[in-house]
């Protein structure tokens, strides 16, 4: 079975993750250098935070603009613990993702009560807030200028080299797709996606709307902050631009990109924003603009996205 009989099974959302296994599997024979291999290892690192974002968007239908808050306490989490506290690096991971989904708990239950764009800027609101506490609290957090971050290691051996990265990223991004489909094929997912068609018509229905919508905060906030500790981890050292506005605003574009509720889609809208750059560097100061230009086409003749509006073409196809 090949790729484009994969997206067209019936069982499509577990096909994807399916797919993007055997994507990341097979893509070193082809990379030439270690550039390469850091460059799809950022790639999938982001790729985590967008499909955490997805279940957010894409399956409860809610719009957050400060996402790049719980990416940079995911990140400084892993820099302030070694750091500053004296917690391994481990144990400074995980407590990060235990902060961001108790953050994400604590502030959800009043924003997500609100609707359309005051949802969102209360959202942006919040990532303002992290960015400037990260940005002024200097003492520890370096300030603008960032902090070094201690590489995961045991026994003398640390986590460094792009080719491990790659693997390290890759195998988690695999496990978050894995959650993600699982989580859209369950009574939760259900639900979710019976609140994005109608809060209305879901709540008649016997579904608890506020209770599944922190949920998916939750999770997507704890996604992010994973995503956010292994980008810290892989480059030994954050700064707080790791959690501004353009972080946030980027990581919605890559979801709405590559295609809401698609799991292979919040993949490909990532790869097109982060990896495409890298080989268009002979357009020098029109890189941006071609971008630009690919993401107005794309939303102009792929509405639904890239990867959902290719699905619905095979199938019409087949």
């Amino acid at each position: 079975m090949n790729v484009f009989d994969s997206l067209r099974s019936r069982a499509g959302p577990r096909r994807e993750a399916i797919v993007l296994a055997s994507i990341i599997a097979m893509l070193p024979f082809v990379l030439a250098s270690d550039f390469h291999y850091r460059v799809l290892a950022i790639a999938w690192v982001f790729a985590l935070a967008v499909i955490g974002l997805n279940i957010l968007m894409g399956y409860a239908g809610v719009v957050s603009l400060g996402h790049g808050g719980f990416v940079g306490i995911g990140a400084y989490a892993v820099a302030l613990g070694p750091a500053r506290l004296g917690i391994p690096t481990g144990a400074s991971l995980v407590g990060g993702l235990l902060l961001a989904g108790l953050l994400a708990f604590v502030i959800g239950r009043p924003i997500l009560r609100l609707k359309g764009h005051y949802l969102a800027a209360a959202t942006l609101g919040f990532g303002i807030l992290v960015s400037i506490a990260l940005v002024n609290e200097v003492q520890w957090t370096g300030g603008p200028d960032g902090m070094s971050v201690q590489r995961l290691g045991a026994f003398g051996w640390q986590l460094r080299s792009p080719q491990a990265w790659y693997w390290v990223a890759g195998g988690a991004l695999v496990l978050g797709a894995m959650l993600a489909v699982n989580l859209e094929r369950s009574p939760t997912g259900r639900a979710l996606r019976a609140i994005h068609g109608s809060e209305i018509a879901a709540s008649v229905a016997g579904v608890d709307v506020a209770r599944y919508k922190l949920v998916a905060f939750v999770l997507s906030a704890v996604y992010a902050a994973a995503a956010g500790a292994m980008l810290a981890l892989m480059n030994a050292h954050i700064t707080p631009g790791v959690s501004d506005f353009l972080v946030s605003l980027q990581l919605v574009t890559m979801v709405v990109l590559g295609g809401m509720g698609s799991v292979l889609g919040a993949v490909v809208g990532t790869a097109l924003l982060l990896i495409l750059p890298q080989f268009l560097t002979v357009l020098h100061d029109y890189e941006h603009a071609f971008l630009g230009g690919v993401l107005i086409l794309s939303m102009i003749f792929l509405r639904s996205g890239i990867v959902p509006t290719l699905q619905a073409a095979l199938r019409k196809g087949g």
